[in-house]
């Protein structure tokens, strides 16, 4: 699942980011996400959320790990 609308995301939700300083390499960071912070429905790029760990970035893909195992 790609992340470019805001209805499938949620808190808690375990997700692949690019951060602002990857989008040039495409370098994806993992993470469970905390606040969705675009209040568009929709973004070509990915809807931009912040991570539990802080960092802010646009997700590429919403991952099927479960949660427990990403925080471990």
């Amino acid at each position: 699942m790609n992340g470019q609308n805001r209805k499938d995301i949620h808190p808690g939700l375990p997700v692949a980011i690019i951060l602002k300083k990857d989008q040039r390499t495409g370098r994806l960071t993992e993470g469970v996400v905390k606040d969705i912070l675009t209040s568009a429905p929709c973004h070509s790029r990915g809807i931009k959320v912040r991570l539990e760990d802080g960092q802010i970035g646009r997700v590429h893909t919403i991952l099927q790990t479960p949660v427990e195992s990403l925080k471990a």
